[in-house]
């Protein structure tokens, strides 16, 4: 099963995964996570009976998240509302 994720956080030698549902989290080894993978990174993440079969980061995904927060951002600065078109 395929699934979006975001990388959350290192701990030592690991990586915690954050599952898109907001429910779940994998942690996995830092080794089996794609180079240059950062946290904030979106991921597609293939499980097969609980475990992970590849990761890719989602360079569209992570892409589109940071916009929008730096939209929100900087909607904030300038006093508006979030809730504000």
């Amino acid at each position: 099963m395929k699934e979006k994720a975001v990388l959350d956080r290192f701990e030592g030698d690991l990586a915690v995964i954050l599952l898109k549902d907001g429910q779940d989290q994998l942690v996995v080894p830092i080794n089996s996570l794609p180079g240059g993978a950062k946290e904030g990174h979106w991921l597609q993440i293939e499980t097969e009976d609980g475990q992970v079969i590849s990761v890719t980061v989602d360079e569209e995904e992570t892409a589109r998240i940071r916009n929008r927060i730096a939209e929100k951002l900087n909607r904030l600065r300038q006093g508006k509302h979030l809730d504000d078109a």
